[in-house]
């Protein structure tokens, strides 16, 4: 089984037509995971809505907490990209054994529909999260990385190597 831990981040993100802001509601991946006719032993788990500016030291260990009780050794969390390395460190510095840790997110909301990359980083991550050996990886643009060589390079919009 994998195991979807779901932080928030531009990934579930909703746009209000009238003020232009972006706010969270629900979580997409359900209803992503249905449109991507996923046919995996999935569990999804809600474990905050937030954007991944505002996320704290708490929040990290929540997240490392349940990775750790999770009873699979398979973890994908959907987070926000601003942050998303920080976290991935955290996460391989709190001491998680024999577990595949794949992060991943969106630089456009998914109900943005089709100008959106989260349904193919989703994708892409639930296929990295099945091959790669225990560590944590980031993945987004098709491509996977571990936790130590990537950045996110805010003039492009991508993941790159470092």
């Amino acid at each position: 089984m994998i195991q979807i831990f779901v932080t928030g981040g531009t990934f579930d993100k909703e746009y209000n037509f009238v003020t232009g802001q972006l706010f969270f509601k629900d979580s997409n991946l359900p209803e992503m995971l249905e449109r991507g006719r996923c046919t995996l032993d999935i569990s999804v788990r809600t474990l905050m809505m937030v954007d991944s500016l505002e996320i704290t030291a708490q929040d990290r260990e929540n997240i490392a907490h349940n990775c750790r009780r999770s009873d699979t050794n398979q973890i994908l969390i959907t987070h926000g990209t601003d942050t998303m390395v920080a976290t991935a460190e955290y996460l391989a510095k709190a001491d998680i054994r024999d577990k595949t840790i794949v992060l991943t997110g969106a630089m456009i909301p998914y109900a943005f529909g089709s100008s959106s990359d989260g349904f193919f980083n989703l994708g892409s991550a639930l296929g990295f999260v099945q091959a790669l050996p225990p560590g944590v990886y980031v993945a987004m643009n098709g491509r996977y990385f571990t936790w130590d060589s990537v950045r996110k390079n805010r003039s492009t919009g991508y993941f790159e190597a470092i």
